[in-house]
């Protein structure tokens, strides 16, 4: 088997550490370096509920796209949420690695499993990264259809191909408006609607849209619009992380065993739609 040093070796390799936004907060928060690893969970969110099943599954590692502690801290104690995850690790000798932009980056990154997801085929980085050559890492992915759809079918077929949640998939712009080009972006991406824009694309996926800059990006142009859940759109980079590290194994002979977890923890638990009055409201 091989050391965890050996492991996070891979991982630095697949998500260079320096590719990350110098905000981020990424590596490895916890771990004995010459520990052995045979079982690795790879997971969205570094939750108490996902610490637990890394624990009930026996995992020696814990690989998750979101970071324990993004803005620092100066406390690990175990009154403290976050402090009790790092406990629950370490009691059971179980490591926490983090790539979070610097899988964003990666090629292939967490819009690539994204569109994977979707069925869409990838024409090149919505935002290329300028250190590549190849053109083919950077944030967000921009995809042609198999086939032309209306916005009302593409949503329906994002609600079908991403995990369910309770915020489900919702859509800006005329219904019957037919797609072919897509934008997607795993994750926050109202911050990329100048080069959505410029990628002349009939749609953009992606989560967290907000009020006012949905409201401004509809008036620029005629551009739709469909946002997901945060946490449905960055499932599917699990799938395909635990599948990278699984050939590094196989190559390798370390005959891991990787699990990718199903826990669904966005933290939006039910939906409630509004029913108004016909004379008072129309949508």
């Amino acid at each position: 088997m091989p050391a965890l040093n050996d492991v996070l070796a891979a991982l630095d390799a697949l998500w260079p550490p320096e590719r990350a936004e110098q905000w981020d907060a990424v590596g490895t928060v916890c771990g004995d370096p010459d520990a052995e690893v045979s079982r690795v969970l790879f997971a969205v969110d570094p939750v108490q509920e996902v610490a637990d099943e890394a624990v009930r599954l026996g995992v020696d590692l814990l690989i998750t796209h979101h970071p324990l502690y993004l803005r620092g801290t100066t406390t690990v104690a175990a009154s403290t949420f976050k402090g009790r995850v790092v406990h629950t690790l370490i009691k059971n000798d179980i490591a926490l690695h983090v790539a979070h932009t610097n899988a964003d980056r990666a090629d292939p990154g967490v819009s690539d499993a994204l569109a994977g997801a979707l069925g869409l085929r990838i024409t090149g980085p919505l935002v290329p990264d300028p250190t590549d050559p190849a053109g083919r890492r950077g944030l967000g992915r921009v995809c042609e259809l198999d086939h032309p759809q209306t916005l009302r079918e593409f949503a329906e077929r994002a609600a079908g191909s991403l995990p369910a949640t309770a915020q489900g998939i919702r859509a800006a712009g005329d219904p019957d408006r037919v797609i072919r080009t897509v934008a997607v972006c795993g994750g926050s991406g109202d911050s990329l609607f100048d080069e959505v824009r410029a990628a002349g694309v009939d749609a953009y996926l992606t989560a967290d849209l907000r009020h006012h800059p949905s409201s401004e990006a509809r008036e620029h142009s005629d551009l739709a619009l469909v946002d997901a859940a945060h946490w449905a759109t960055e499932w599917p980079w699990t799938e395909q992380a635990a599948a990278q590290l699984d050939e590094i194994s196989d190559r390798h002979g370390w005959g891991l065993r990787t699990h990718v977890s199903r826990t669904v923890t966005d933290p939006w638990t039910s939906h409630a739609s509004a029913h108004a009055p016909a004379h008072a409201f129309s949508v």
